[in-house]
């Protein structure tokens, strides 16, 4: 019995398999191409365009970090380097001295936008090349499903 379980994948483990290996191979193509021409990882990309896209394009560190699924300590280290850069400043809240705010600002925005061009003709790309309009559309709604949550708008707010 081990082996036939070895030899012979049921259906989800090889979908998971190439899900894994796609998003992974997806990741390095494009954090490749935004550290190359716009000193930004991936993460960091994502992050300026979670803050610009909220309201008063800013955020509580903890939702931030719950948003791109990174911990805590995640958060604070990839906030430090985008703080260094002057893309994000940090905020106080008024009403709770405990909740801090990251705050895209006007440089971070810049760079977002000058970003955005190159990266999402890369995705347009990598995926155009790959699927028609058809299977983009029915992709996008079984990983949204599979995510548990709606498509996002990726568009950069402004531009």
């Amino acid at each position: 019995m081990p082996s036939q379980v070895l030899s012979k994948q049921s259906l989800e483990a090889q979908a998971f398999v190439s899900l894994v290996r796609a998003h992974a191979s997806a990741t390095r193509r494009l954090n490749a191409q935004l550290t190359a021409e716009h000193a930004l990882t991936l993460s960091d990309f994502e992050v300026l365009l979670r803050l610009a896209r909220a309201q008063d394009r800013r955020m509580r560190r903890v939702d931030l970090a719950e948003d791109v699924l990174l911990t805590a300590s995640g958060i604070t280290r990839l906030l430090d380097g985008l703080e260094q850069q002057g893309f994000v400043e940090r905020a106080a809240c008024a009403a709770d001295r405990r909740v801090v705010y990251a705050v895209i600002t006007d440089r971070g925005l810049a760079k977002l936008r000058k970003a955005a061009r190159s990266h999402f003709a890369q995705v347009n790309e990598l995926f155009g090349d790959r699927y028609d309009e058809g299977e983009l559309t029915e992709l996008g709604s079984l990983l949204a499903r599979l995510g548990g949550e709606s498509s996002e708008e990726c568009e950069v707010p402004g531009s």
